[in-house]
């Protein structure tokens, strides 16, 4: 199988640290929020996470629609990604992940049938399916 697209970056010094993407475009300083006793003023790899699955959700949806009558353009679509990290019970840490989903000029039925097409192709929900549960919350406007 070919590579549609690859990239690297570079985390030095975990969460208080810094991420460095190999073009240099991404260049960011991480710190610990403050709930998890840091300092803020940076961001943090919970609010990167969500940032790309956002971003990449909202363009399944763009992606599933385009042979549809019902095209979803790019500003018809809005998704807010909230990433929550959980005690797992074991010691160690989980995620939990919400996209709110807002899609202009759809009836709520296609909208929900258009968001779950849009999970079963989104590369990021296929990373986490089975892995982290994600709710989905659909409107239209």
């Amino acid at each position: 199988m070919s590579h549609l697209y690859t990239t690297r970056v570079t985390a030095v010094g975990g969460r208080s640290g810094t991420v460095r993407s190999e073009d240099g475009i991404l260049d960011l300083s991480l710190a610990l929020p403050r709930e998890l006793g840091g300092k803020e003023g940076a961001t943090n790899p919970e609010q990167l996470f969500a940032a790309g699955y956002a971003a990449c959700f909202g363009n399944a949806v763009i992606h599933v629609t385009r042979g549809q009558a019902d095209k979803v353009r790019d500003e018809d679509i809005e998704v807010i990604g909230e990433v929550s990290m959980l005690p797992n019970g074991d010691g160690g840490f989980k995620l939990a992940l919400k996209l709110d989903v807002a899609i202009t000029g759809l009836d709520q039925a296609k909208a929900e049938e258009i968001v779950k097409t849009a999970h079963a192709v989104c590369p990021y929900s296929n990373a986490v399916r089975g892995n982290v549960d994600v709710a989905l919350n659909v409107t239209t406007r």
